[in-house]
């Protein structure tokens, strides 16, 4: 396995920049496209009447659903490939995202939005795109490459927020909303790297497997204390990500500020967050990677609590996106690194798949109850503060997870 993605020489060769280049372009799209959605929320509402709770609910439903599909997909790429994963869920997030302009009912709204498009967006995203990269690179390129590809996603962010935006403003969100429908269709060629040859991947998986069926490997997992904390950790990162994405723009409305604050912001959460994923995968290399997440969440419930204090113009949102970009999705690469750690790389797409649902579980309630809020007190003060003490508690969680320093391994290998 070596020999197809390292040279030689012991750098980088042309089938790890392939395959980790064709993971980042299909993480730009999913992400980019699922990660602008809450600018969406106020015209939907506005063209349909629905309401913000309504709304608001559609897209917690997705985040369940984002979740939720994870493993499963992941559990197919096991057995059919992640290639074909890809394909299925590029037609699946552009059919929801051609039919939710016709879609005029809650019900409606929820399985264009909250169905079709979340779970195709899961099917090309963390789980199998992290997964593949880590069965087929080298142990010593793994967080590495996770992280060039984690930041994937922060690019689409920082790409489509703008985007989105300006097609909103110019020709409507139905028209960009349709045209989003299209660039999800780009995903299936950029994914063309992905592909195997057949047996290839069976053989992978026979040298990799240790006599470990799925079935123990997840009795195994969820006895073990580590696995738990991981989880708790990242449902909070989940209410935290899904919370902001889906009412910071409701928040920058609520301040009298213009919408292309919301997509300035967003979009500086990417551009930051690129950084942040890059770091994050070089210094995952040198350090116990559930310190790394401690002080990740710890400087989240920081953030949040300055932004409390601050008086709200651009500049105090603009300085809040910088710092939370920097953590955003900074916390995926040593979340899945901790999985590939305790149970190695075989089940990884299904056991990192079973994190990101529990995140998902957080992320329908930091969306669904931040339209609550707004409805039932008129701000968003409250989840703020529920905000900054689960990213307390997350930080705390991490700490008592079992690993060995990254020295310490390499000393036993």
């Amino acid at each position: 396995m070596n020999t197809t993605a390292q040279s030689p020489g012991g750098g980088a060769s042309p089938v790890f920049w392939g395959l980790v280049l064709s993971a980042v372009g299909v993480m730009i799209i999913t992400m980019g496209i699922r990660l602008s959605l809450g600018l969406w929320v106020s015209p939907v509402n506005t063209s349909t009447g629905l309401g913000i709770v309504t709304v608001s609910f559609a897209l917690a439903i997705g985040q369940f659903v984002w979740g939720a599909s994870q493993p499963l997909f992941g559990m197919l790429a096991d057995k059919i490939n992640a290639f074909r994963v890809l394909v299925i869920g590029g037609l699946m997030l552009a059919l929801g995202l051609a039919i939710t302009p016709f879609m005029e009912t809650g019900v409606g709204l929820s399985i264009g939005l909250g169905v079709l498009v979340a779970a195709g967006a899961g099917a090309g995203s963390f789980s199998i795109l992290l997964a593949a990269a880590a069965q087929r690179l080298p142990p010593e390129r793994r967080a590495l490459g996770t992280g060039i590809i984690n930041a994937g996603g922060s690019l689409g962010q920082f790409l489509f927020a703008p985007l989105s935006q300006a097609l909103i403003s110019s020709f409507g969100w139905m028209t960009a909303m349709w045209t989003m429908a299209v660039a999800a269709l780009a995903t299936i060629p950029l994914a063309l790297p992905m592909r195997e040859k057949k047996g290839v991947a069976e053989a992978r998986a026979a040298a990799q497997a240790d006599g470990i069926s799925l079935g123990e490997q997840l009795k195994v997992a969820f006895r073990d204390r580590s696995y738990i904390c991981l989880h708790l950790g990242f449902f909070t990162c989940g209410f935290h990500i899904a919370f902001l994405v889906t009412h910071l723009p409701g928040e920058v409305d609520l301040c009298g500020l213009p919408a292309s604050v919301s997509a300035t912001a967003l979009s500086v959460i990417g551009a930051f967050n690129i950084a942040g994923s890059i770091w994050i995968g070089w210094a995952a290399q040198r350090n116990r990677m559930k310190w790394l997440l401690f002080w990740l969440y710890a400087v989240r419930a920081i953030a949040i609590f300055g932004f409390m204090l601050a008086p709200k113009t651009p500049s105090t949102f603009y300085v809040l996106a910088a710092v939370l970009g920097v953590t955003w999705l900074a916390t995926v690469p040593p979340t899945a690194g901790l999985v590939g750690k305790l149970f190695g790389v075989r089940y990884l797409a299904t056991l990192f798949g079973m994190t990101l649902l529990t995140h998902q579980i957080g992320g329908f309630f930091g969306a669904w109850l931040g339209g609550v809020a707004m409805a039932s007190s008129g701000n968003y003060d409250w989840m703020f503060i529920a905000d900054i003490a689960l990213s307390a508690a997350a930080a705390l969680v991490n700490l008592p997870i079992r690993e060995e320093h990254p020295r310490m391994a390499g000393a036993a290998a």
